[in-house]
């Protein structure tokens, strides 16, 4: 275990600014969209409802089709709910952040895919009277005779695909870079359903409030896509006209990528977040990769360091000066907006600390009242700069060397006998007083997440960034 500055009793000068109030605007953000998610449930239960749905209940063919109608119209209604929660809305970007946003999506993906199984299984059951030995004659007519039904079946491959291959087993056998350009068939298979609504979905059309709310939540759905996805980045890729000025080699297999652009000031992004990337050098640039600023922007460049893990993060030792960049971004809610408390800690893993460097620049925080426990495998990224921070900011900085020692543990083999609570503990007595910052490999992330848990720290003060999705 090396030290730079070893953590203690706090400095007792408590002068940095007083958090930001967008924490307590993003709380608000939350609880409005979950209400709206319920609301919208209710409505279409509702709607069915009042269409005798739960009437055709005492009937076993009427019951199983109204009951196919259900889980068809919440599965649709689930199904644009998770395309607006990776559209990129800015609003819902600030408020939950990519990591948990993504998280939510999956949550919401697999519930409404449930439910579309449920609603073909129940629906092509009903048709054939309840009889079971009917049911395959009965699913070929509805799928060649009905309207939009081919087309609804294309769309249902597109989507078993996509959830096939988000299953973690399965995600973990792609690379990247295949597993993103599957994930984008999920669009084609949402544009797919839509005809199969229209002319066979009579609560679809059944009242002119139904046809406003399906309309409104398709619009809404697409539109968020088709600007947050697509234009909104081609306009500031185009504005702001980013180009590569070098690349500097940190460690072994690390990089970092120097960019200048115009106008950056106004590109609205803070130390802690993080862009999608595509570097014009070549095959392969269509393909967008995360990664985080490992500097805190100032106006006029960007820098990223990134670890050599896949084939596009490997290209970037070879990118040439005054190389075009495309952008998506800022994302990223592991920024000052999180922020509820004046005294932070930051923990990070390996690569996991360019964001964690890049806020103990930006963050304003007295002396003593910032806290960075960094484990490392090898040698420690950016050395020169974190003694800087620790000696122009009054960082504190632990510096964790080694592999992690076992199996739960975040821990490296250097650090003692010590579990890592009490190890915790003894770093840094009041780390359920701060916020805390962790960036790292999401399964190192989780074992962080319950020693600080365990240590008092409320779940809404550990904010966290990962890549995982």
């Amino acid at each position: 275990m090396t030290t730079l500055a070893v953590p203690g009793t706090p400095m007792p000068t408590p002068v940095a600014a007083p958090p930001s109030g967008r924490a307590r605007v993003d709380a608000a953000v939350r609880a409005g969209a979950a209400a709206a998610l319920w609301i919208s449930l209710a409505l279409v239960s509702y709607w069915w409802a009042a269409g005798g749905g739960v009437g055709d209940l005492g009937n076993r063919a009427d019951g199983l089709t109204s009951l196919g109608r259900l889980t068809g119209l919440l599965s649709a209604d689930l199904l644009l709910v998770q395309v607006l929660l990776m559209a990129r809305v800015p609003v819902l970007e600030h408020a939950y952040g990519q990591d948990l946003l993504a998280r939510k999506h999956r949550l919401v993906g697999f519930t409404s895919f449930n439910l579309m199984l449920a609603h073909l299984v129940l629906i092509t059951w009903g048709y054939a009277a309840g009889e079971l030995r009917r049911t395959p004659a009965t699913l070929w007519d509805l799928v060649t005779h009905y309207p939009g039904m081919l087309l609804a079946t294309a769309g249902t491959v597109c989507l078993v695909m996509v959830v096939v291959t988000s299953v973690k087993a399965a995600r973990w056998q792609l690379r990247y870079e295949s597993w993103h350009l599957i994930h984008l068939y999920a669009y084609l298979g949402v544009g797919l359903a839509l005809p199969h609504q229209l002319w066979t979905g009579q609560e679809f059309l059944h009242s002119s409030a139904d046809t406003l709310f399906w309309w409104g939540l398709w619009a809404l759905a697409a539109g968020s896509v088709l600007v947050y996805r697509v234009a909104l980045p081609l306009w500031r890729s185009a504005r702001h006209a980013l180009r590569v000025t070098s690349v500097v080699r940190e460690g072994h297999g690390v990089v970092s990528v120097y960019m200048t652009g115009r106008q950056l000031d106004r590109l609205g992004a803070e130390a802690g977040q993080f862009f999608t990337w595509r570097f014009l050098n070549g095959p392969g640039w269509t393909r967008a990769h995360p990664y985080s600023l490992s500097a805190a922007p100032d106006g006029r460049s960007l820098r990223i360091t990134v670890k050599e893990l896949g084939d596009g993060s490997a290209a970037l030792r070879s990118v040439r000066r005054g190389t075009r960049v495309l952008v998506e971004g800022p994302y990223g809610r592991l920024s000052a907006r999180a922020r509820t408390r004046r005294r932070v800690a930051l923990i990070g893993a390996g690569v996991g600390v360019t964001p964690l460097r890049a806020l103990a620049e930006e963050l304003e925080y007295a002396p003593g009242n910032a806290v960075l426990l960094y484990r490392f495998s090898d040698r420690p990224l950016f050395e020169r700069e974190i003694a800087t921070l620790v000696r122009e900011r009054g960082l504190q900085v632990l510096m964790l060397p080694g592999h992690r020692r076992a199996p739960g543990s975040w821990l490296g083999a250097g650090v003692g006998p010590a579990d890592d609570l009490t190890a915790l503990r003894h770093w840094v007595p009041d780390i359920a007083e701060r916020d805390v910052y962790v960036c790292g490999p999401e399964g190192w992330a989780e074992d962080v997440r319950r020693s600080t848990e365990a240590a008092g720290l409320p779940p809404d003060r550990f904010h966290v960034e990962s890549f995982g999705w």
